[in-house]
C-alpha cells in the first residue's frame, strides 16, 4: 500500500471526521524531544566527569591504588561501549521513555551508593557496573533513535547537537565538582550528580515521547502525506541483526583497521586524558579546581571541532582527516609530561585548545568511512566500533593508573599513547587501499 492509500486525516485514531490539515503546534513536539534528550544526555554526561575529579580523594581517604580506582572506571567503559549497539533494540521492545528513565535511576544510584561504601568492590559495583549500563543505554543508540523517528529536516544538525551535549555537561559539571569536591568533600559531588540525574527523569517522561504517532503526527520536515501510523514494534530481531552484523564485519580488513584506531582514539581520550589529566595535574602542583577547569574547556571547544570536522568530511577525504588527526594529537601527547606545572600557563591553555578541538573530531570521519563500506549496516557496525573505542578507554583507564602506581608519574602512559596514535593514523590511511575489497563480503550479504 502507498502512503497515498490512506492518508493522515483517514488514520486519526479518535475517529473524528477527517481535516484537509492536521493541527500541528507552533512548536513541533519535535524540538521539545530534541531538548529533553540534550538536557538528558547533559545529565549522563555529569557522572562522566566524576572519576577524574574523585580519583585523588578516593585514594587519600581509602587509600586504593589509583589502578584499582581505575579498573572501576575501565569497568565502566566496557560496558558503556558494550551496551550501545543493544540499547536500540531495547528501545524498540520498552519504548524511549522507559529505557531512558530507567538508565538515569541506574546512573543516579551509581552515584549515590559510594557515599555508604567501605570495600572497594563497592565502587566497582556502582561506577563500573550500575553506571556502565546505565549511562550505555543512553550513548549513541539514544541520538540515533530520536533523529531517526523525529527529523526529516535539520537531522544532522540535530545529531551534532545531541552529540556535542556530552561535551556540554562535561563543561557544565566539571568545575561544580571540582569545587564541591575541595570545599565540602566528595560525598558531596557524588550527591549533586546522583541527584541531578534523578531530576531528569520527570522530564524524560513529560516530554521524551517514543514517536511521533503517540501524538498523532509525524517527524519534522516530514513531506504530506505520510501517515501518523507507527510501525509495528519489532521482536527480537535487532539483537540478532547486530551480532550478524558483527560477525559478518569481523571478516573484513577495513572493519579492523577502523576498530583498531578507534581504540586507540579511546585510549587517547575518554580513558587517558579524559580519567587521569586532572590527577596528574594535581600531581605537579597545579590545584584541582583550575585542572578541572582546563579539563573543561576541552568541552567548549570539542563542541567547534566536532561541527568543523564534519563540515571537513563532506569535502576532504575521510581517510586523510583521520590520519591528520591522529598524528597531531599524537604529537600533542608527546609533548604534554612538558607543559605540566603548579599553574596554569599559555603553552598548557594552547594544548588544551587544540585536544578540544581534536577529541572527537574523529568521529564524523569515522563514521563516513563505515558508511562507505558497509553501506545500510553502516550504523550497526559503527556501533561496534564504538565498542572498540571503549574497550580502549577501559584499557587505558586501568593502565594509566598502574602505570602512576609503579613510577609514581604518569610520564610513560603519555608517551606510550601518543606512539599509539602514530599508528592509528597509518591504519587510517591504509584504509584507502584495501576498502572496496575489504567491504565486498559484508556487501554481498545485504
Amino acid at each position: 500500500m502507498s502512503i497515498t492509500d490512506e492518508t493522515p486525516e483517514r488514520l486519526r485514531p479518535d475517529g473524528a471526521a477527517p481535516r484537509a490539515t492536521p493541527a500541528t503546534p507552533r512548536v513541533h513536539p519535535a524540538w521539545w524531544v530534541a531538548a529533553a534528550t540534550f538536557l538528558t544526555i547533559i545529565g549522563a554526561a555529569g557522572f562522566r566527569s566524576t572519576p577524574s575529579v574523585l580519583m585523588n580523594p578516593l585514594h587519600t581517604e581509602f587509600g586504593w591504588p589509583m589502578g584499582l580506582i581505575g579498573a572501576a572506571v575501565s569497568v565502566n567503559l566496557v560496558l558503556y561501549g558494550l551496551v550501545a549497539p543493544f540499547s536500540a533494540a531495547l528501545m524498540e521492545r520498552l519504548g524511549v521513555q522507559r529505557v531512558v528513565a530507567g538508565a538515569l535511576v541506574l546512573v543516579s544510584a551509581g552515584s549515590l551508593l559510594p557515599i555508604w561504601m567501605t570495600s572497594s568492590w563497592q565502587l566497582v559495583l556502582s561506577w563500573g557496573v550500575l553506571v556502565g549500563l546505565g549511562t550505555g543505554a543512553m550513548a549513541m543508540s539514544l541520538v540515533a533513535t530520536v533523529t531517526a523517528r523525529w527529523f526529516v529536516e535539520r537531522r544532522g544538525l540535530v545529531t551534532g547537537l545531541l552529540t556535542a551535549a556530552g561535551a556540554t555537561g562535561q563543561l557544565v559539571f566539571l568545575p561544580v565538582l571540582a569545587w564541591l569536591a575541595e570545599h565540602s568533600g566528595w560525598r558531596s559531588a557524588a550527591l549533586v550528580t546522583g541527584v541531578m540525574a534523578l531530576l531528569v527523569v520527570p522530564l524524560v517522561l513529560w516530554r521524551l515521547h517514543d514517536h511521533p504517532s503517540d501524538l498523532g503526527l509525524t517527524a519534522y520536515g516530514a513531506p504530506p502525506g505520510t501517515p501518523t501510523t507507527r510501525p509495528a514494534r519489532p521482536d527480537d530481531r535487532p539483537v540478532r541483526l547486530a551480532l550478524e552484523t558483527l560477525r559478518d564485519a569481523s571478516r573484513t580488513r577495513v572493519f579492523w583497521l577502523l576498530a583498531g584506531g578507534f581504540a586507540i582514539c579511546g585510549i587517547s581520550t575518554n580513558g587517558l586524558v579524559g580519567t587521569h589529566f586532572i590527577p596528574a595535574a594535581h600531581d605537579h602542583g597545579m590545584p584541582l579546581t583550575t585542572a578541572a577547569g582546563l579539563l573543561a574547556l576541552v568541552g567548549i571547544f570539542d563542541i567547534a571541532g566536532t561541527v568543523f570536522s564534519g563540515w571537513l568530511t563532506d569535502r576532504i577525504d575521510a581517510r586523510i582527516l583521520l590520519g591528520v588527526y591522529y598524528t597531531l594529537r599524537g604529537a600533542s601527547l608527546l609533548l604534554l609530561p612538558s607543559l605540566f606545572g603548579d599553574e596554569m600557563h599559555i603553552n598548557m591553555l594552547a594544548f588544551i585548545v587544540f585536544y578540544g578541538l581534536d577529541w572527537v573530531a574523529t568521529v564524523p570521519p569515522t563514521i563516513a568511512l563505515c558508511r562507505d563500506a558497509f553501506g545500510d549496516r553502516a550504523p550497526i557496525v559503527f556501533g561496534w566500533v564504538f565498542a572498540s573505542h571503549q574497550l580502549g578507554a577501559a584499557i587505558a583507564a586501568a593502565g594509566a593508573g598502574v602505570v602512576r602506581d609503579q613510577l609514581g608519574t604518569y610520564t610513560l602512559a603519555w608517551y606510550v599513547a601518543g606512539a599509539l596514535c602514530f599508528g592509528a593514523a597509518l591504519m587510517s590511511v591504509s584504509i584507502a587501499r584495501r576498502r572496496v575489497d575489504a567491504a565486498a563480503p559484508l556487501a554481498d550479504g545485504i
